[in-house]
């Protein structure tokens, strides 16, 4: 193993906290793995990884040498992929993660065009409603919608959804639209829950700011698809964006509610590890996704 798949296995140990997941990530024998890191110990004379039963962490000398080694991975694929004829095309594994709904609506109908523009990239795609840690579980990187908080990531904002409040028509036979924000506090939500466990609030934009409410509801979910399944129950009010409910609006289904009070509109972004920013192949796959993500514009 030369001293570049060398890097590579360090990285993805630190990565993924685990000598044999990245083993098996990078098609390696567990015992290759930890042979060639012992060698890379001894030879730096330096100890960079606290082994535990459970868990695999960088020392302070194993967290410099993954910074520094991330670069000059990133730098060495840049540099190949801009020699030859037109540069060799982008290759090699790449790790995303997106939002299942979004996913399903924008990005995998159209998957075929990415791959058929780049055959040698392979994709490992992760779905769901969580929030990913990119670098820790080795991520290139996520489509996301709303707004971001983490200042640790590279985002690059590829669409505005626009969001509706709406309900089904049997919660609004039963307790009736709301007229107006103030006559929203008597109602009751589906309440999708936050990585802090705390509900997301109603948003509105009123004389220019963003007024906020959060309302009782009997019935919490953190699931996206669950959400609108509550809701097509008249279960409680939703606020989501359009495009996820299109299909339950036309076919009355749901109808919406407070059509007056323009929600703000949700940021869709690409988000990457600083380390990643060099990589050829996450430079395609954030175009790519920026350009199929322009009709929810």
């Amino acid at each position: 193993m030369d001293r570049f798949d060398t890097m590579r296995l360090f990285c993805r140990i630190v990565e993924l906290g685990s000598f044999s997941r990245a083993a098996a990530s990078l098609n390696l024998p567990a015992a290759t793995a930890t042979h060639a890191i012992r060698a890379l110990e001894t030879r730096l004379g330096v100890r960079l990884l606290q082994r535990t039963t459970r868990h695999v962490s960088p020392t302070p000398d194993g967290d410099a040498y993954y910074q520094r080694s991330v670069r000059i991975l990133a730098d060495v694929e840049e540099t190949e992929a801009g020699l030859g004829h037109g540069g060799a095309p982008p290759r090699g594994k790449l790790r995303v993660d997106m939002q299942g709904t979004l996913a399903r609506t924008f990005v995998l109908p159209r998957l075929d065009e990415f791959l058929a523009r780049y055959p040698d990239i392979t994709l490992d795609i992760g779905m769901g409603d969580r929030l990913a840690d990119l670098v820790r579980e080795g991520i290139d990187c996520v489509l996301r919608v709303g707004e971001l908080a983490d200042s640790a990531m590279v985002a690059r904002r590829v669409a505005t959804l626009r969001q509706v409040t709406c309900a089904a028509p049997a919660y609004v036979a039963r307790h009736g639209a709301p007229a107006s924000l103030e006559a929203l506090q008597a109602h009751r939500a589906v309440n999708f829950m936050g990585p802090d466990g705390k509900p997301y609030p109603f948003d509105y934009l009123v004389d220019g700011a963003v007024r906020r409410v959060t309302l009782p509801g009997v019935v919490s979910v953190t699931d996206a698809d669950a959400y609108v399944a509550c809701a097509e129950r008249g279960l409680g009010l939703v606020q989501l964006p359009r495009y996820h409910v299109a299909r339950q609006l036309a076919d009355g289904l749901l109808v919406e509610v407070l059509p007056q009070l323009a929600a703000p509109a949700m940021p869709v972004s690409v988000l990457y590890p600083h380390a990643r920013q060099l990589s050829p192949r996450v430079r395609v796959f954030a175009n790519w996704l920026a350009d199929v993500m322009a009709v929810a514009r």
